[in-house]
């Protein structure tokens, strides 16, 4: 160890002097950054049957729909991203063979479709066409099928070429007039600059725009494949896979035409880029023009099978190949691997002091990196932690010690602590006055001050656990990150202070700590936090995001953060970094970049730190176990495109119904539940497309369902529904027209306003029988009561009369008896006659008593009240009494009932006490129009002024009971005649004297209901 800081840089100066010098020549003579491998620049997939994909793809073809179509023998496919379908049908029409050969799809939406044995049809939305040898096609298979620019249909088939003009009906045919061969045209090119060649078993052959007849080129043999690269060059393929670069003129002795590459495949992406398919795989060629073998994709390397045959850009930009076993694709990657000599193992970056980024690793010495230079060795030894200060100092350590490379470039090596010898050190990290802070695996912390190191710095309070991370603030305070979730901080006085879970830390092991202002970010194996006014805040994103084993935090100078984690690389962007500023509560957007950006691994855990810098070129450099990525945050790949939506169809009961577009799906009767299946044809990240969707009536708000391409709806009511669904591709671009379909459910009967009228009627009905019924059976308790009742009264009534009032008859009796003993006249007879007078009169009066006890009854039974007390009267009178009702027993008003007793109450009563009448009769007729009283006798009758005047001096029954008639509405009539009795009839229309049941003013119902009751 060096107690003497100076001293230590005296006695290593010379070597320091040396090895600068070294480094320096090594800086010089860096060698130019070679190509990235073709699967470092290309995320590759693969799928063959086991996927259910197709194999022997012989062609690929997209429309502006976005479905991917693919020709192959078994059969017609289509793939949406998501899943491959073999279908026998387009937009609803048949195919008009499964061995498909030719593919094309126009900028109108029409699907041409070449069969192996002859024909073509046409698929668009409103019809089909199938064109064969009568509408002018050639006969045999249909090899090509190529569009040109005025959208004219050329087809290349075994017996020949034809074109179809824009809105003829039949093929026009060219052979021999047209200067080309009768059969065995395999290809169409149009060039660039408007010329059309030819492929075919007789050679290539050209026209130019203008011409009128093709004429051939060399080499003058058959040539199967065509391919126009980015100079212009047009490229050929005979039958034996040579390609020559076609001539328009004769080749010379001194210029002769030989084979440049050999392939059974050359095409060239939009990016300028040749690929070349042999049989055993596909190669991206070099400008160089030498083979690659990192260049090539065989199966070794994951290709789908041999023979690849067939080459598709999509409209994304993917590059698909067909093989005989199946289908891959290459996307290619928004992050760049850095291209190293040696294979990295946890990998170090730290920035260089020449606009550099120098990358470290346990299997090989430090190397800079910069834009166009590969990496020249600037230190020997491996690199396990490392800091740049801010005064340009550059620290560097492993396991046998430190270098310091100051801004000037002078280079010391320190010596570590004693006792750690053969320790890395985790975290370093230097501090304003200039002191060395380093944290050592499995030896502690110490700190270098004036050449002197300091276990804890001298200072106490820090934790007894392993400081993984260290950091410097804009106050100058020293910041360490511990494991098992804790944070010490020195205070540029010294002063230690900690921080855990009561200060809202909650990540377990600190594995980054990356000042931001005033403020101080921490990355850890469970999460990520910002440290502000005392407390720790957690950042959560959308979807339950927690940016879990953040080791690297770079906040950017326009305030984007971006985190490298356990989960890839995670970009927030500074809307929603703000927004989550202002509330700790908001789930942040995001975009994740991982595997399938090209990141290769996963951020370390434990060492080095950081995994990720904000380098001096303006990209973000990411360590992973082993490699380091670059991207830029400025100019990252992006997909502009926005996905097509379509809506595939929807299920019911495991029944499928096709989705038109523009037409009301009608769903059977009493659906309830169904599936609506959807998707986004983005092919490039399928697996990062976010959907939204509504069933508008059912979802107050936008469902964005998670992994899943359909929407299940239950407990659905009959009526009219509009589905809409809209999708943004990988980039967060929306479609924001999507698509929508319209859904009708039919109701069953039980659903319709009919039946639920009727049920409404049949509860009424129920409701009624129940209250008629209910009301019987009060009838029947309330008879059944009255009548015990009534036996009760009639049983007090002749108890009263066979006793009380026999009783006072005897006694009144047993005085007549004395007082005709005394002498008439005298004053004791006269007082005895008034008092038995008095007498007489209160039994009268006792038996008025005695009958009204028997005849009170109920309101509403007006025959049997009455019957009793006319049955009352007559135990009374020596007369008979007869109650008769006719006609339908129907109850009265409650006043007519009340007047009509009184009524026949008084009649019976006069005739029963004046009229001396034997037989009296009451007659109670319920007639349909009016009800009818009748009371008669046969008695003594009235004097014929009486009857006229219906008044007997100092008697007022007949006039109460004409007034009580008249109150009501009702006749009444008098009829009587000295010695021949007398008859009172009451009558009242049927309208005034019976109540109304039901509730209602009557009719048919109520009638119905009147009758049943």
């Amino acid at each position: 160890m060096f107690c003497n800081f100076r001293l230590a840089a005296l006695i290593f100066a010379p070597r320091v002097r040396c090895l600068a010098g070294l480094l320096l020549a090594f800086h010089l003579h860096c060698a130019a950054m070679p190509a990235a491998p073709l699967l470092s620049d290309y995320t590759h997939d693969a799928w063959g049957t086991l996927q259910s994909a197709p194999a022997d793809v012989r062609k690929f073809a997209q429309g502006p729909d976005g479905w991917l179509w693919l020709a192959t023998p078994t059969g017609l496919y289509r793939y949406d991203g998501f899943q491959f379908e073999r279908t026998d049908t387009v937009h609803g029409h048949r195919l008009h063979s499964t061995n498909v050969l030719g593919l094309a799809a126009t900028s109108d939406g029409a699907l041409w479709v070449g069969y192996q044995l002859g024909g073509i049809t046409v698929f668009r939305k409103d019809g089909a066409r199938t064109y064969m040898e009568s509408e002018g096609l050639p006969a045999g298979a249909v090899f090509h099928i190529e569009v040109a620019r005025d959208g004219t249909v050329w087809v290349a088939a075994r017996d020949g070429l034809a074109y179809l003009a824009p809105g003829a009906r039949r093929f026009q045919r060219l052979a021999g007039n047209a200067g080309l061969p009768e059969r065995r045209i395999y290809q169409i090119l149009f060039a660039r600059d408007g010329t059309q060649w030819i492929g075919s078993n007789g050679g290539a052959f050209f026209r130019r725009p203008g011409d009128t007849r093709y004429t051939q080129a060399w080499p003058r043999s058959e040539l199967m494949a065509l391919a126009e690269g980015p100079d212009g060059t047009i490229w050929g393929a005979d039958g034996k896979n040579d390609y020559y670069r076609l001539r328009t003129t004769a080749p010379t002795a001194a210029d002769p035409q030989r084979p440049i590459l050999q392939g059974t495949g050359m095409h060239f992406d939009r990016q300028g880029n040749q690929w070349l398919m042999q049989n055993d795989g596909l190669e991206r060629r070099q400008p160089d023009g030498a083979a690659h073998p990192e260049q090539r994709l065989t199966r070794q390397q994951g290709l789908s099978g041999p023979m690849p045959q067939t080459f598709f850009q999509d409209r994304e930009n993917n590059i698909w190949i067909g093989t005989a076993a199946g289908l891959d694709r290459l996307r290619r990657n928004r992050i760049e691997t850095l291209q190293v000599p040696h294979q990295l193992e946890n990998p170090a970056i730290v920035p260089g002091p020449d606009q550099d980024v120098w990358v470290g690793s346990y299997a090989d010495d430090v190397r800079s990196y910069a834009a166009g230079r590969a990496g020249a060795v600037v230190q020997r030894g491996r690199l396990s932690a490392s800091h740049r200060a801010a005064d340009g100092t550059l620290w560097t350590g492993n396991d046998r010690g430190l270098t310091r490379r100051a801004a000037d470039g002078t280079v010391t090596t320190i010596a570590p602590p004693d006792g750690v010898a053969g320790l890395d050190p985790q975290a370093i990290v230097q501090d304003r006055a200039g002191a060395l802070w380093v944290s050592f695996s499995g030896g502690g912390l110490f700190k270098l001050a004036q050449g002197r190191w300091l276990r804890d710095g001298g200072l106490s309070g820090f934790p007894h656990v392993l400081a993984t991370s260290m950091a410097l603030d804009s106050k100058g305070a020293v910041w360490l990150g511990h494991a098992r979730n804790q944070v010490s901080l020195v205070d540029v006085d010294g002063t230690v202070r900690r921080f855990d879970e009561r200060q809202g830390l909650r990540l377990g092991t600190v594995l980054h700590l990356g000042p931001d202002g005033d403020t101080m970010w921490a990355g850890g194996e469970s999460g990520t936090a910002l440290y502000r006014d005392g407390r720790f805040a957690t950042l959560h994103g959308r979807g339950g995001e927690t940016f879990r084993g953040v080791s690297g935090i770079v906040r950017l100078p326009g305030g984007a953060l971006w985190l490298h984690g356990a989960d890839g690389i995670f970009h927030i962007p500074t809307a929603e970094i703000q927004a989550w500023l202002a509330d700790p509560a908001h789930a942040v957007d995001y975009e994740r970049f991982d595997a399938r950006d090209g990141l290769q691994g996963r951020a370390p855990q434990f060492r080095p730190l950081p995994s990720l810098l904000h380098g001096p070129d303006g990209q973000l450099w990411a360590s992973t176990v082993s490699s380091v990525a670059r991207l830029d945050p400025a100019d990252i790949r992006r997909n502009p495109l926005p996905p097509p939506v379509a809506i595939r169809g929807v299920k019911v009961h495991g029944r499928d119904y096709p989705a038109s577009e523009g037409a009301v799906l009608q769903l059977p009767q009493g659906t309830d539940s169904l599936e609506i299946a959807f998707t986004a044809l983005s092919l490039s990240m399928p697996d990062r497309v976010r959907f939204r969707y509504r069933l508008e009536g059912v979802d107050p708000d936008w469902q964005e369902p998670s992994g899943r391409r359909a929407a299940h709806y239950t407990n659905l009511a009959p009526g009219s529904y509009r589905f809409r669904v809209s999708a943004a591709n990988e980039d967060g671009v929306w479609n924001r027209q999507g698509a929508s379909l319209a859904l009708h459910i039919a109701p069953t009967f039980v659903q319709t306003p009919w039946f639920k009228l009727l049920l409404g009627v049949l509860a009424a009905l129920l409701l009624s029988a129940a209250y008629v019924l209910r009301i019987r059976v009060i009838k029947r308790s309330m008879k059944a009561r009255l009548a015990e009742r009534l036996a009760e009264r009639s049983r007090i009534a002749r108890a009263l009369h066979d006793t009380l009032l026999q009783s006072v008859q005897g006694l009144i009796m047993s005085f007549h008896a004395h007082v005709d003993l005394l002498p008439p006249g005298t004053r004791e007879r006269a007082r005895l006659d008034q008092t038995l007078n008095l007498a007489d009169q209160l039994l009268i009066e006792g038996r008025d008593q005695i009958l009204d006890l028997r005849a009170a009854a109920s309101p509403e039974e007006l025959g049997l009240a009455l019957k009793e007390f006319g049955k009352g009267l007559a135990e009374h009178r020596p007369h008979r009494f007869e109650a008769r009702v006719t006609g339908h027993v129907r109850p009265l008003q409650p006043r007519v009932h009340e007047e009509i007793y009184a009524i026949a109450r008084e009649a019976l009563f006069n005739a029963s006490r004046y009229a001396q009448a034997k037989n009296i009769v009451l007659e109670l007729e319920y007639g349909k129009r009016a009800f009818t009283l009748r009371v008669g006798d046969d008695g003594r009758g009235l004097a014929e002024a009486v009857a006229q005047a219906r008044q007997r001096p100092g008697h007022w029954g007949l006039v109460g009971m004409s007034e009580r008639a008249a109150c009501i509405g009702a006749d009444m009539h008098l009829a009587s005649q000295l010695d021949q009795g007398t008859r009172i009839e009451v009558t009242l229309a049927g309208a005034l004297a019976y109540a109304v049941e039901g509730g209602g003013r009557g009719g048919l119902l109520s009638r119905w209901w009147r009758r049943a009751a």
